[in-house]
């Protein structure tokens, strides 16, 4: 136990504190900008922020991983914060820890398996076309010198890893904020600052039971807000994590990660933050700064409520073209550059379902349903795919009249009809005998079928003998299927 939590906590000390400077730097204007997103005061994001990151640094599954406040989330908000107020929001916010943390003991968080690379690629590209898009409205009717400022951090992160001995010991985004900063107060530039996006909070977060009524009027207000923040939280989160388990080259523990997100928000909600979950901009800045461990989270958010709470006047004076120039830098290593080129090998359904996951985030901005719509796609076309590699062969006896059919392959909803039209039922025979020995049946739709074809050939007269069910397709047929019930027999065989 202590070697784990060394390993996880200290074997990366001086990187885990840089990165998690850079990371605490870049979620100050985006917790601004998610609150003001949700209809609330701006302290909301950042306490949230510091909340959830400080937490999910102990409880978390997936080390080196960055959860705040995050816009997915906060758009979820809206109507719920209009309609009702902040008090519901923080109640809410409480009741989707709950929903997550009961998601963690249920294992929900295996789940992920079912989602396949090409929905996840679309994923990662939705996600980095959203990056670049939020940082348009900063690049938007300005003066030349936003432009200049943010051309110049592009130049900075770029390069100053190329040189000897700084570039591999400071993170470049870091040195990217810093510098720029410093070059717009010596010069007194007139450009947009952190201090112009809101007031930054000036004390530390308090307990804050949420004053509402304890009934069941305000659990259903708050049940289905709280149902898909939980929902879009971790999947989120799961999607972020494998982006960070394939950069990292480790494993994370996703159960444990669904609790972890529920302790956060929890924590969040009860300190007057709202909901959050993972950022895949924050991690990426995280992973790509030399952060790996626990240590790098915590550091970002308690270097998060420092910053706001204690050093608000340095902080309101970072440029915002500082922070773009980070977060487009995030955006262009963030997107598979690799699935562009890959269109032209992978196959048709792959990428409809990459390109599908892409439009439909982006049109929306909502993450769930982009993913929801990428797993169904993809799950049509494998089930389409499995169905067409059915095969039915069939031999007839020389000396009786005898065919057997023999089944290959999967039997379910979508190889039922060419299950059926693979039989012969006018042919004159007497018996017929159908060899399931290399085939599976999978539903009540395949059964149905098998039922089907049993009926039509005894109402023709015909014997039918079924053999070699495997134990699994046996279990379901003997339980499911009719041809094989009295009366069923009976109807089939009547003027026979």
């Amino acid at each position: 136990m202590l070697q784990r939590m060394k390993q996880e906590w200290f074997s990366n000390t001086r990187n885990d504190l840089l990165s998690g400077t850079v990371v605490a730097l870049a979620l100050i204007p985006e917790a601004i900008a998610f609150s003001i997103i949700a209809g609330v005061d701006p302290k909301v994001g950042l306490y949230a922020s510091f909340c959830i990151a400080v937490i999910i640094a102990f409880f978390g599954g997936r080390p080196g991983m960055i959860s705040a406040a995050t816009g997915a989330m906060a758009l979820l908000m809206v109507t719920l914060v209009k309609d009702h107020g902040l008090q519901y929001l923080l109640a809410a916010t409480l009741l989707t820890g709950v929903f997550q943390i009961i998601a963690g003991f249920l294992k929900l968080g295996d789940l992920m398996r079912f989602v396949s690379r090409s929905v996840v690629t679309g994923f990662v590209n939705a996600l980095a076309i959203l990056i670049f898009m939020a940082q348009l409205p900063e690049l938007t009717n300005v003066t030349w010198h936003v432009y200049a400022m943010t051309a110049a951090g592009l130049g900075i992160i770029y390069l100053f890893p190329y040189i000897p001995v700084l570039g591999k010991n400071l993170p470049s985004p870091l040195v990217c904020i810093v510098l720029l900063t410093a070059i717009a107060m010596m010069m007194g530039l007139d450009i947009r600052t952190v201090g112009d996006m809101g007031d930054l909070p000036d004390t530390l977060p308090i307990f804050l039971w949420p004053e509402v009524p304890l009934n069941l009027e305000t659990l259903l207000i708050i049940l289905p807000y709280s149902l898909g923040l939980a929902v879009v939280g971790l999947l989120e989160s799961m999607m972020t994590a494998n982006i960070v388990d394939e950069l990292t080259d480790t494993s994370s523990d996703r159960n444990r990660e669904c609790k972890g997100q529920g302790v956060a928000n929890i924590g969040a909600g009860l300190l007057g933050g709202m909901a959050g979950c993972a950022m895949i901009g924050q991690s990426i800045i995280n992973v790509k700064s030399g952060g790996r461990g626990r240590l790098s989270t915590f550091v970002a958010g308690l270097f998060l409520i420092i910053l706001v709470v204690f050093l608000d006047e340095w902080i309101s004076q970072i440029p915002m073209a500082a922070l773009v120039a980070v977060m487009i830098m995030v955006s262009i290593g963030t997107f598979s550059w690799e699935s562009i080129r890959d269109l032209r090998t992978h196959p048709l359904s792959t990428n409809i379902v990459m390109i599908a996951t892409v439009g439909v985030v982006v049109a929306t901005h909502n993450l769930a349903i982009g993913v929801f719509v990428g797993v169904l796609l993809a799950s049509l076309f494998f089930a389409n795919k499995v169905g067409q590699h059915m095969v039915i062969r069939s031999r007839k006896d020389a000396n009786t009249e005898t065919r057997t059919y023999q089944v290959v392959g999967q039997v379910f909803f979508t190889s039922c009809e060419k299950f059926i039209a693979a039989f012969d039922f006018k042919e004159v025979l007497d018996k017929v005998v159908i060899d399931l020995s290399e085939a599976h049946f999978w539903d009540i739709s395949a059964v149905a079928a098998l039922d089907k074809v049993v009926l039509k050939f005894r109402r023709e007269g015909v014997e039918v003998e079924i053999i070699g069910l495997n134990e699994a397709s046996r279990t379901i047929v003997d339980k499911m299927a009719q041809h094989d019930k009295p009366e069923a027999i009976a109807n089939s065989t009547a003027g026979h």
